[in-house]
């Protein structure tokens, strides 16, 4: 009995976090115009998604933000991880609280304080997309750095100090040595950094420019809308965004099975 107790509160579990997804997608495969009544099935919420432009020109800008904010926070991250860890004591504390606080705080927050200092203070127009790089920027770059420092503390700390010995100037034994041996991590905060940025709204409000929309503040405001034709279509992202992230999830768990089998 206790056993099949487990195994029901586990379904139920997945049944919270993946049937609304599921009846999301599936109703995008419909012409209903709600949830509850389906007409009939159709692909036209994915043509309507793909050749009207304003839904296009915003996925594209959303995408090509996200890839940007990611490796500028991989960059950071991994550098301030390898930093940290190879400082002293004090100097590693000081650099994990630091990174703390931007985990912990609000994105309305950290949004609002970014605004504020680059925009109000700063006087740098919104129109640059300088300060809604930056802020999302700050955003991601812990993720990244909680993503390296583990693969840093696996790392036998010898290999280090024997590329030294063996004639590797610093940088080399960085290159050659450290960063193949947290090549995961890296890949694990980058794909974190990506997530993190499409999905940011508070941030991205304080500091998009007018005229441009992530996914996050477009699905806001076609949400508030009469464009019936737009929110369905919204649908149909919701599901290729949950597509996508199905897919690379189970390629990485795959990758990763396998290596552990060749170790």
């Amino acid at each position: 009995m206790k056993k099949y107790i487990q195994h029901a509160v586990i379904l139920l579990v997945l049944a919270f976090m993946y049937l609304p997804i599921l009846i999301l997608a599936f109703y995008s495969f419909t012409d209903s115009t709600m949830i509850g009544s389906i007409r009939g099935f159709s692909f036209d919420n994915y043509v309507t998604l793909f050749t009207e432009e304003a839904l296009r020109s915003m996925m594209i800008g959303t995408v090509l933000l996200a890839l940007g904010v990611g490796i500028l926070s991989t960059l950071l991250g991994t550098i301030g991880a390898i930093g940290a860890f190879y400082s002293k004591k004090s100097t590693r504390f000081l650099v994990e609280f630091a990174n703390e606080v931007p985990i912990v705080n609000a994105d309305v927050v950290t949004g609002f304080s970014v605004c504020i200092l680059l925009i109000v203070l700063l006087h740098i127009d919104k129109s640059t997309y300088i300060p809604l790089v930056i802020a999302q920027t700050a955003l991601c770059s812990p993720f990244v750095y909680l993503s390296v420092i583990p693969r840093l503390k696996q790392m036998d700390s010898s290999l280090y100090e024997a590329g030294l010995d063996l004639g590797c100037s610093p940088s080399q034994a960085l290159i050659k040595i450290v960063i193949p041996q947290i090549i995961p991590g890296i890949i694990s905060g980058f794909m974190t950094a990506i997530t993190l940025s499409l999905d940011d709204y508070f941030i991205a409000t304080y500091t998009k420019p007018a005229t441009f929309d992530t996914i996050s503040t477009y699905v806001v405001n076609a949400t508030r809308g009469s464009q019936t034709s737009i929110k369905t279509a919204l649908w149909a992202l919701s599901a290729i965004i949950f597509a996508i992230v199905v897919v690379s999830v189970v390629i990485m768990n795959v990758n990763a099975k396998e290596e552990e089998e060749r170790r």
